[in-house]
């Protein structure tokens, strides 16, 4: 809850131009991504292990969005200026809506999933 709430702030602040909004955001996506590191499914049903792959996809793409965000901030990674605006400014959004898509789509589906088998039983 505290991890997502700081991803939230995270990525709202740096419309802001607030320098540590990419901090922020990155100390919420460890949160949030350990936190369901934690979480686990030993049951047998396909569906659900395909969504949680997706889940772990999503959880990839949330660490990257904030490598992305702070590597926005300036050009840590030494690479030239053309290349630097191709591939890193900004492109930390669009892993981030993908990143949400898909755990947005996974938890949905997850817990439908399970309720349809809690009923089985």
């Amino acid at each position: 809850m505290i991890g997502a709430l700081l991803m939230v702030v995270g990525a709202g602040t740096s419309m802001l131009a607030w320098r540590f909004s990419p901090y922020v955001f990155a100390v919420g996506a460890l949160a949030f991504v350990s936190m369901q590191f934690l979480q686990r499914y030993e049951g047998t049903n396909v569906v659900i292990r395909r969504l949680r792959r997706m889940m772990l996809i999503s959880d990839f793409l949330f660490l990257l969005s904030a490598l992305l965000m702070i590597a926005n901030t300036g050009n840590f990674l030494g690479l030239d200026y053309i290349t630097y605006i191709e591939y890193v400014y900004n492109k930390w959004v669009i892993t981030l809506l993908v990143a949400a898509i898909l755990q947005l789509y996974s938890t949905h589906r997850i817990s439908q999933e399970l309720d349809k088998e809690a009923k089985k039983l």
